[in-house]
């Protein structure tokens, strides 16, 4: 059963005037569009097509916020990844983005998702930039695990968290297996409840 059973999908915003009010607590959720990004998130929330059944077609290049609980929300930020968009619209982003980890002062942390076997890329060096520049936490989900040989596994998550040098907790994860589940689950519920 779903720790969230009133989880519902609020709003997608593109710009800072569309954001829901800032109050509360939300933890912000990125990652490339090919990284496991909505099956992760509907492992967590332990809702099964929760992330793209409250999506239509477009949406991924919006904000896109979740209501979990009473004031508490999930906020599903758009990610490229192989997408093929104009110069103007990933400037568009960028500039959104900055203005969306300036400005949302109930932003609590960040999870960021990785496939495993990608290792980080300039998206995932930029999502920590902004999460970095706000002093925000950050949490590492390597996805896909499931992947790997458990030992290929477990080096490829010694050499992430060698690169990222402190700035974020990391974990292996599948939502295929369910590897991880419980340990995401709790790192979701310390972010909501940070003061």
């Amino acid at each position: 059963m779903s720790q969230y059973p009133e989880a519902e999908f609020i709003k997608s915003a593109n710009a800072v005037s569309q954001f829901v009010g800032d109050s509360g607590a939300e933890v912000a959720v990125a990652g490339r569009s090919n990284a496991g990004k909505s099956s992760a998130i509907n492992i967590i929330v332990n809702r099964r097509q929760f992330a793209r059944t409250s999506k239509t077609p477009g949406r991924t290049q919006l904000i896109n916020f979740f209501r979990l609980q009473d004031e508490q929300r999930l906020v599903d930020l758009p990610g490229y990844g192989f997408a093929k968009v104009s110069a103007k619209m990933r400037a568009h982003w960028r500039s959104l983005m900055a203005d969306y980890f300036e400005s949302r002062k109930s932003l609590r942390g960040l999870f960021l998702i990785i496939d495993i076997r990608r290792q980080i890329t300039p998206f995932d060096e930029n999502m920590l930039g902004f999460a970095e520049m706000v002093a925000l936490p950050t949490h590492v989900l390597l996805t896909k695990c499931d992947k790997l040989k458990r030992g290929q596994a477990a080096k490829a998550m010694l050499e992430v968290r060698r690169d990222l040098e402190g700035i974020a907790s990391v974990q292996q994860f599948s939502a295929l297996t369910r590897v991880g589940e419980d340990e995401a689950r709790s790192k979701l519920h310390e972010f909501l409840t940070l003061k």
